[in-house]
């Protein structure tokens, strides 16, 4: 199957005590680029995070954002720095005596000082909160693969169609090309007989038309072009990651419609090598969002 390189997915997983949401979303990128937004407490997961999302995406600037909550009173602890109170004291006492001060110094006072009373997070089980935060990637992740895959064969089926019309204007330009070097041969006749108003040397008619026809084959021009359109069509079906190799493919059939239309000689030629090109720009823009 194929996917495109848009997609978005969201995931929460609850048990009671704690709650954890992920969401992904994407848009095009080179090669894989993954963002993650998360609590610090989640930091220490950062690399498995990863390793589960590159079982799930191949290409694309993702970015990822991860909610934790504690509904538990028990996620945070109190804790008492004796050593920065007694500090506290020993200064307060010492402003006492050397300024004539009352001490009246009460443990209420104290405690309101920055640092003597601090809140810290209680340990967690790093285990048990991994399993809770990898379910609700990879049902995050899932629901992503699953809106790529949606958007990419949207875009493969599209992307067929044209391929089959870009066919259709090989075949006209292969069926008109013996023609123009057959019109070509009469209107030199024609110009000839006009101009010098006697007979016509065919051996030099021939020799001029053989110039023509050869300056004007693309034969192996549309050639290539059959071959690559069939190609996209193949890997097109075949699915997986291949943005890629599409995006090569794309760039030589451009090459082959650009060479064919600096050979035509021919308006109606011209004009469906005009069309082909105009088709395969589409279809690269289209290549530029699949993985």
């Amino acid at each position: 199957m194929v996917k495109s390189m848009t997609g978005f997915g969201r995931a929460e997983i609850a048990d009671g005590n704690r709650k954890c949401t992920v969401e992904i979303k994407s848009v095009n990128h080179r090669y894989l680029d993954l963002n993650i937004k998360m609590p610090k407490k989640l930091n220490f997961f950062e690399a498995a995070i990863r390793n589960v999302l590159k079982e799930y995406i191949q290409r694309g600037k993702v970015d990822v954002f991860i909610t934790y909550e504690d509904l538990t009173e028990q996620n945070v602890s109190i804790k008492y720095n004796k050593e920065v109170a007694s500090e506290y004291l020993k200064y307060l006492r010492q402003m006492s005596e050397e300024f004539g001060l009352d001490d009246d110094i009460r443990v209420s006072t104290l405690s309101r000082y920055p640092e003597v009373f601090s809140m810290e997070d209680v340990d967690i089980d790093e285990e048990e909160l991994w399993n809770m935060l990898e379910k609700a990637i990879r049902k995050a992740a899932e629901g992503f693969v699953e809106t790529r895959i949606k958007e990419g064969e949207n875009l493969r089926d599209d992307m067929i169609s044209k391929l089959d019309g870009m066919l259709k204007h090989v075949d006209f330009i292969a069926e008109r090309s013996p023609a123009i070097v057959q019109e070509y041969k009469q209107r030199l006749e024609e110009k000839v007989k006009e101009l010098l108003d006697s007979n016509v040397d065919e051996a030099r008619i021939l020799t001029e038309v053989t110039i023509f026809a050869d300056k004007s084959c693309v034969d192996e021009e549309l050639v290539r072009l059959r071959s690559h359109i069939e190609t996209t069509k193949d890997t097109l079906m075949q699915g997986g990651s291949v943005g890629r190799k599409l995006d090569f493919i794309a760039q030589e059939m451009n090459r082959e419609a650009n060479t064919t239309l600096s050979k035509s000689n021919d308006l109606e030629i011209s004009n469906v090598a005009i069309e082909l090109k105009t088709e395969i720009e589409k279809i690269r823009e289209q290549i530029q969002n699949i993985e």
